[in-house]
C-alpha cells in the first residue's frame, strides 16, 4: 500500500474531511488531496503532524504499511489449545489480536462438543458446513442443520454439540477474537 492510500483510509476512519484534517495539521486542502494521491511526498515533521492529528504513532504507520495479507492457505492455519481429539478448532486467519473478527474452522467427531464458554462481549455467527449440531445459549437449545447458520449475542453462556451420527462442521465467526 502507498503512503497516499494509507492517510486517505486513516483520515476516512476517523470521518475527517481533506479540509479538516488540513486545517487541524495546519496544511491546505490541496496538499493533502496531493497526498493521497501520491503526486508529493510529505517530509517526517508534515507526516508526524498530520498522523498527531490521525492518532497513530510515526512507527505503527510505517509498521502496518507493508503490503496486507489477502489470502491464507490452509498451511496457515492453527489448531488452538481448546482442541481436543473430539473438537478440533483451527484459527483460519493467524494473529486475530490485530483484527476485530476471529474466524475459524470447528470439526466435531461423534458427540464432539465446545466447552461451555462463559458469557463475554461480542456476537458470534456461524454457518454449519457438515452435520447437525445443538446450540445451547444458557437453558435454552436450537437443532442447527447443514447450510443452516447461527447469530448471537455473547452475553450468554453457550456451547456447541454434534447431534448427529457423523462429523459436524461450522465456519464459526466471533468478534472481537477470543480463540487462541
Amino acid at each position: 500500500m502507498k503512503i497516499g492510500e494509507k492517510l486517505k483510509r486513516l483520515r476516512q476512519a476517523n470521518s475527517l474531511t481533506q479540509e479538516e484534517l488540513a486545517n487541524r495539521a495546519y496544511l491546505t486542502k490541496g496538499f493533502i488531496s496531493q497526498l493521497e494521491r501520491d503526486l508529493t511526498s510529505p517530509s517526517i515533521a508534515t507526516l508526524t503532524d498530520i498522523l498527531d492529528v490521525l492518532g497513530v504513532s510515526l512507527a505503527d504507520f510505517f509498521r502496518d504499511l507493508a503490503e496486507e495479507r489477502v489470502v491464507y492457505p490452509r498451511s496457515a492455519r492453527i489448531t488452538t489449545s481448546r482442541s481436543t481429539p473430539a473438537c478440533k478448532i483451527e484459527v483460519l486467519v493467524p494473529d486475530a489480536q490485530k483484527r476485530i473478527m476471529d474466524p475459524v474452522l470447528v470439526t466435531m467427531g461423534l458427540g464432539g462438543q465446545i466447552e461451555p464458554q462463559r458469557p463475554h462481549e461480542g456476537e458470534e455467527f456461524g454457518l454449519v458446513l457438515k452435520g447437525t449440531i445443538s446450540l445451547k445459549l444458557d437453558n435454552l437449545a436450537y437443532k442447527i442443520r447443514q447450510h443452516e447458520c447461527f447469530y448471537f449475542r455473547s452475553d450468554r453462556e453457550h456451547t456447541v454439540v454434534n447431534l448427529g451420527k457423523k462429523e459436524a462442521q461450522i465456519l464459526w465467526i466471533v468478534t472481537p477474537p477470543i480463540f487462541d
